[in-house]
């Protein structure tokens, strides 16, 4: 099998636990470091699919690493190359095919109930999962692209999922691992204590670092139920 390219944007934001899961599966991976100026692949079809990760910059930024992503993106999809996103990389994908990505009326930071819904599609990417408690951290927001189905939503984000067959796009983070919640808390500790003041929609790191633990290991339930749904496709 072909490795899945993950494209991390941030050296703060990697695979996570998407990458736990392609390993128990038993899937081989390549990181590609945009971050440190590795050049975007041209040819999807050398991988058996693609995941983006997050990352502070807007998809609108003149970043010389994402008009490649984008061409990527949509030869993927032309050739049935499974893709997924995890919040900047659900932006990506889809800006990529036609929807538009712009600032939220509220940053979303911390932990927050995710709703799934009631329709086919949905069920077959989380099951009989009807919300769970995932992990946030933008202030943009995606349009859903053409095509595809908007499978999930939050209280302050309209948008937290779509479907396009085989192909996933997210604005939550399902990938987090409790090192990655606490390095973010870490970087952005002042900044975020500061909009918590200010927001409902924003935690601070005390709260997002509370039973971390326990809720990390619900949410990678909920992780486990849609990986195990992309990888079908590879």
């Amino acid at each position: 099998m072909n490795p899945v390219a993950i494209f991390r944007h941030s050296i703060s934001e990697g695979p996570g636990y998407f990458a736990t899961v392609l390993d128990r599966h038993g899937i081989p991976w390549r990181l590609i470091k945009t971050d440190e100026s590795e050049p975007v692949p041209a040819d999807p079809g050398n991988f058996s699919g693609l995941a983006f990760m997050g990352g502070p910059m807007s998809v609108n930024d003149d970043l010389p690493w994402i008009a490649p992503v984008f061409a990527l993106i949509r030869d993927a999809v032309a050739a049935d190359v499974p893709v997924i996103g995890h919040c900047l990389g659900g932006q990506l994908i889809a800006k990529a095919l036609g929807g538009t990505v712009s600032r939220s009326p509220v940053k979303e930071i911390g932990w927050g109930a995710v709703d799934v819904v009631a329709s086919g599609t949905a069920h077959k990417w989380l099951g009989a999962i009807e919300s769970f408690e995932s992990f946030h951290w933008h202030g943009e927001t995606f349009t859903i692209p053409p095509g595809a189905e908007r499978i999930a939503s939050s209280q302050h984000c309209a948008n937290q999922m779509y479907a396009l067959g085989p192909h996933l796009g997210m604005q939550c983070h399902v990938e987090m691992t409790p090192e990655l919640i606490a390095a973010w808390c870490r970087d952005w500790a002042k900044e975020v204590s500061d909009l918590a003041q200010h927001s409902s929609s924003v935690q601070t790191p005390e709260k997002m670092l509370d039973r971390v633990e326990d809720k990390v290991r619900g949410l990678n339930a909920t992780a486990d139920r849609i990986y195990s749904e992309w990888i079908k496709g590879l």
